[in-house]
């Protein structure tokens, strides 16, 4: 027996093309392959089954994932987002985020999608500036990516859009004018990634090469700090390390994830996590790759905590405690060394243990190794 699902995601794992940086499970296929089709048709068929057996009664928050959602076309999408709207009553009150990129957001898609119960748009802007673009293998311009935004505003309200720093080239005056951009735009979340060099990417070829700069993570470290100065000023407000949003409109999906709730994940790759008060374990392709007991538990329950700004509560330490006798001396230890500040009966991330989470993370995850 496992506590109900919370959340649920589904993935699709197809795009226009690849982007020089990613490493996640996508391919580049043609918009009218037989591939997506098939893959989408499984996923409906997945989806009335865990609806059949009761497992997507509770469920709050939804996400479309990729990939690029957008690019299955409108025939796929529809059928899609169908299946969904009979599994999942869609309400107002459930949250229904899709990604998207700009090349393949068109109006009478946004139309589409917000007709079938969508809510939230998340686009994959990355930059404002062509060369970084270019630089990044995106298959979009920055033009493309105004008229997107623009594009989903005409149904959407809750519009939010990613933004990459430390890419090699991009200057401060690159990163601020892409932040000014979304600001321009109107958007009402913002979330701010430094770009990682992974492993089989082209990006890491072109490194072992020569060809391609070190990302630089004190320029990096600069962008994040400069992402706040900007954005919270202008209303955005930072709730978790890498996402700004306007009041109400933080993305409650993610939330999901820092605070424990399981989650149900279709498609290929997808990961789920399932628990009870005794044991969490996350399964992905039918396997286990993560088993959790109790005391691992309180553990990673105190780490995703501190990816948001309202850190943990001095209570929620002390019931922790019960199983991780260290933790308030953990936690002290992390405000000595300007990790953490407690205030307001919360210990809460400084921009210091944001910049150096691994090592914050990591000290607190040691609790139950």
């Amino acid at each position: 027996m496992h506590d109900p699902y919370k959340a649920l995601y589904l993935h699709l794992p197809f795009c226009k093309k690849r982007c020089a940086y990613c490493d996640f499970e996508t391919r580049a296929v043609p918009q009218d392959s037989p591939v997506i089709s098939d893959y989408v048709e499984a996923m409906v068929m997945d989806l009335r089954r865990e609806a059949r057996e009761g497992r997507l009664a509770e469920v709050e928050t939804v996400y479309l994932g990729g990939g690029t959602p957008s690019h299955i076309g409108p025939a796929n999408l529809s059928s899609l987002l169908y299946a969904l709207s009979v599994s999942v009553p869609l309400t107002s009150q459930v949250e229904c985020s899709m990604e998207a990129n700009p090349e393949s957001l068109t109006e009478p898609l946004v139309r589409d999608m917000w007709a079938l119960g969508v809510n939230r748009i998340s686009l994959g802007v990355q930059s404002f500036s062509d060369p970084l673009l270019e630089k990044l293998g995106r298959a979009h311009s920055a033009d493309d990516a105004r008229r997107a935004v623009v594009a989903a505003q005409t149904r959407f309200d809750n519009v939010s859009i990613d933004l990459m720093c430390g890419i090699p080239t991009q200057s401060f005056e690159d990163f601020h004018e892409s932040l000014k951009e979304a600001l321009g735009l109107g958007v009402r979340h913002v979330s701010v990634y430094p770009l990682t060099i992974e492993e089989g990417t082209p990006f890491a070829r072109r490194q072992a090469r020569g060809t391609l700069e070190e990302v630089d993570q004190d320029l990096q470290a600069l962008m994040m700090q400069m992402a706040a100065s900007t954005l919270e000023p202008a209303g955005l407000v930072r709730y978790e390390v890498a996402s700004y949003a306007a009041p109400g409109y933080e993305c409650r999906h993610n939330q999901a994830y820092w605070t424990g709730r399981p989650y149900r994940g279709l498609g290929r790759s997808a990961v789920t996590m399932t628990q009870n008060a005794s044991k969490r374990m996350r399964i992905q392709d039918g396997e286990v790759i993560e088993e959790l007991d109790r005391r691992q538990m309180a553990a990673e329950d105190l780490m995703l905590a501190l990816r948001m700004t309202r850190g943990v509560g001095v209570e929620a330490l002390r019931e922790a405690a019960l199983l991780l006798p260290d933790a308030p001396l953990v936690f002290r230890e992390l405000v000595q060394k300007g990790f953490l500040e407690q205030r307001e009966g919360r210990y809460r991330p400084t921009l210091a243990g944001w910049l150096c989470g691994n090592e914050m993370y990591g000290r607190v995850l040691d609790l139950a190794p």
